[in-house]
């Protein structure tokens, strides 16, 4: 999933040096994550529409920070924390059958009862598209809002697409967002499959990046 989109090109790219995240970055990137993807169709799909929406937004992005992508060690960020990219390493996106039934509990706290169900199926169905060659997964990528536009999504990319380039190793994401797309076509990425979601859910752009 992303929330980078590309605001008017006015916008003057933004230097950071980005750096793998550390315990003490994890409270701010989970607040930049949530707003980032505040208005994301898979996050609100997953989530009750009702007066604690947003928290339910931040709730859910939280529990897999924490469960899933931070203990593979690979989560980057910047100085300042302008935003976050999310990785799983190669054979490492599978979350283990103990640790989501240790998730259970949580996801439906942050999805409400009436929507835990159909969203676990609709993740399933997502899953069940997942490829099965070797590769690095980008679960999450999303930038501060008031950083989209500047080029900061792409520096969160890099050190994991150079490492794949160099080690001859493909990428995978899931874009929650058509518009984008293009930004993962200028990092090498190619649309595999529009997906929908089912049970009412949106479409996902599956995309897949060859080393380079």
């Amino acid at each position: 999933m992303s929330q980078v989109e590309t605001p008017p090109r006015s916008r003057e790219r933004l230097a950071v040096n980005v750096r793998k995240a550390t315990k003490l970055d994890v409270p701010q990137l989970k607040a930049v994550i949530a707003r980032a993807f505040d208005d994301d169709p898979v996050i609100n799909w997953m989530v009750a529409q009702d007066k604690r929406r947003a928290g339910r937004v931040y709730d859910a992005l939280a529990l897999y920070l924490d469960r899933v992508f931070m203990p593979n060690g690979e989560v980057y960020t910047t100085d300042g924390v302008h935003g976050g990219a999310l990785w799983a390493p190669p054979g490492k996106h599978k979350v283990p059958v103990l640790r989501q039934l240790m998730m259970m509990p949580g996801l439906a706290r942050a999805s409400g009862m009436s929507r835990v169900r159909d969203g676990l199926a609709g993740m399933n169905a997502v899953e069940k598209k997942h490829p099965h060659e070797p590769h690095f997964y980008l679960g999450v990528l999303g930038t501060d809002p008031d950083h989209q536009g500047r080029g900061v999504g792409t520096e969160l990319m890099r050190p994991v697409l150079e490492r794949c380039d160099r080690e001859r190793i493909p990428a995978y994401l899931e874009s929650s967002k058509e518009r984008n797309v293009p930004l993962y076509e200028r990092n090498g990425f190619q649309v595999t499959e529009v997906f929908t979601i089912p049970r009412g859910g949106p479409p996902v752009w599956l995309m897949w990046r060859d080393p380079q």
